[in-house]
């Protein structure tokens, strides 16, 4: 773990080596961020974006469907749940009302393989709540038929397996 916090660049590389390659980086302010398409065992194409911002933490956080309309209180009490029951993982409301999923990683503990560890636990709890959000994310609570398709994180969830506990599966 490195003292001084890692430049974009550093991250990009990190990404890179994960097999996450982004397309473009992403810079406001000295924060810098990525958009990326991955997937998880059960839910494919989620956009997970990865923050950097140089002065507190690095973020990866994960759009878990559209905004929920003001009349879901039930949604929101799922939510707050969830936070309870799932560790290291925190649920949102953008501003625009649209849940997301993020894990916080402190400058002092970020390096290629707690971004990796990051991404692969965003990714599967997305998966872990895909029967419960289908209703926020898909019409009808439809969700897409991805039979035949394989993750193209499969070999991020093996790498990290042994860290992932329960959300690791059945190995």
């Amino acid at each position: 773990m490195s003292a001084a916090a890692p430049t974009p660049a550093t991250v990009e590389g990190w990404l890179a080596e994960l097999g996450l390659a982004p397309p473009e980086r992403l810079e406001r302010e000295s924060v810098a961020s990525w958009d990326l398409w991955l997937d998880g065992r059960r839910r494919f194409d989620v956009r997970v974006t990865v923050i950097l911002d140089p002065a507190t933490a690095a973020v990866v956080w994960a759009h878990l469907a559209p905004p929920i309309a003001h009349t879901f209180r039930v949604s929101y009490r799922r939510l707050l749940r969830w936070n309870d029951e799932l560790p290291f993982v925190k649920f949102a409301l953008t501003d625009d009302d649209r849940p997301v999923l993020t894990v916080e990683i402190p400058l002092d503990r970020l390096d290629r393989d707690e971004l990796g560890l990051a991404v692969a636990r965003v990714l599967l709890v997305c998966d872990l709540v895909l029967e419960d959000v289908a209703g926020w994310a898909w019409i009808a609570g439809r969700v897409p038929d991805w039979s035949g398709r394989t993750s193209r994180q499969a070999g991020l969830f093996a790498r990290y397996a042994d860290r992932l506990g329960e959300l690791a599966g059945p190995r």
